[in-house]
């Protein structure tokens, strides 16, 4: 599979009241056509900031640096505001974590997906290109797995289920067959059926028309089996990243065995029992640590995590860690 989104070395700096903070600090994030792509971080750590970066939903108070931002064959930084609209509103596409924070309250279901639906695949008169966009619209929420489509259509998003609403705002997102869909948290407070079955909904949109998928979640017990790589983030800093049964199986990072660790213990365990976490709390912005941010925290800390790692390629991964959990050998 070809890389289509190719990221090295982002960083995104603001200016506080304490001076210039990097929330990104050299990140780095590679995407094939059709790869479902977990980006895996607690509250905090940068993964939305990154989606949005992608996207080009850029604060003018954000300064953004990096070796590269690719997308396919575009350089992302060297567009101007117009041509980067043009090309990610072509290709990308969004869902977000809360749907009812998007959906226009004061407008129908039907009327919101018509809108989304691109001019340039209507044809004919106005009569027939109003009765074409309702049967894409029609044909749109099938898709995602809505049949009773009719009463759908003729809801307010406050009429619909929190799963519904979330079926309709990818069956917005799809409309115009984006080559990239980013889910930022698309299934958060949900319960387990329909979380299951939305991200269910995105593998199959993945698999049947080719579409490439960037899953944000902080979640590791939330990963789809069809995830064929992740990425961990945290306070900004990528911690590991490659194939997902490679991380989850036999981690080379503290953090990436942390975050199993705590999300996957065993629930048998004695009443009053101490649950596995990492020692401490996240940093503000204000009082990011020096070097490897998770130093002060981490369980293989030493002198030298006041230096920031390199990122090593190990076994088609990537880790920036000192001191990771298995030994790298020259001869593998």
């Amino acid at each position: 599979m070809s890389t289509i989104l190719d990221i090295r070395n982002l960083t995104i700096e603001l200016e506080t009241s304490a001076g210039t903070v990097k929330v990104l600090d050299k990140v780095s994030l590679q995407l094939a056509e059709g790869e479902i792509h977990t980006l895996v971080g607690e509250s905090g750590s940068g993964k939305s900031l990154l989606a949005k970066a992608i996207m080009g939903f850029i604060n003018p108070r954000w300064k953004i640096t990096a070796d590269r931002l690719w997308w396919r064959h575009y350089d992302l930084l060297s567009l101007s505001p117009a041509q980067r609209r043009l090309v990610t509103g072509r290709d990308m596409a969004m869902i977000f974590q809360n749907p009812g924070s998007y959906l226009d309250p004061n407008t129908k279901i039907g009327d919101q997906i018509r809108e989304t639906i691109p001019k340039a695949d209507l044809k004919g008169i106005y009569l027939r290109r109003k009765a074409s966009r309702t049967v894409r619209a029609e044909r749109l929420l099938h898709r995602v797995g809505i049949k009773d489509h009719q009463k759908v259509m003729e809801s307010y998003p406050y009429q619909l289920s929190e799963g519904v609403a979330q079926k309709v705002s990818i069956a917005m997102a799809i409309a115009h067959n984006p080559k990239l869909l980013i889910a930022d948290e698309p299934t958060t407070a949900m319960e387990p059926n329909t979380r299951n079955q939305i991200y269910r909904l995105l593998a199959k949109l993945s698999a049947g028309q080719g579409m490439s998928i960037l899953m944000v979640t902080q979640d590791l017990t939330s990963i789809v089996p069809e995830s064929q790589r992740m990425s961990l983030v945290y306070c900004g800093q990528l911690m590991e990243s490659g194939a997902t049964e490679q991380l989850l199986t036999t981690p080379m990072h503290p953090y990436t065995q942390a975050m199993l660790q705590m999300s996957f213990f065993d629930q048998d365990i004695a009443p009053k029992t101490r649950l596995p976490t990492l020692t401490g709390a996240i940093p503000t912005l204000q009082h990011m640590p020096i070097g490897c941010r998770l130093g002060p925290r981490c369980p293989n800390a030493r002198r030298d995590c006041i230096h920031q790692p390199r990122l090593t390629k190990f076994k088609q991964r990537e880790f920036a860690c000192h001191f990771p959990i298995r030994e790298v050998k020259s001869h593998d």
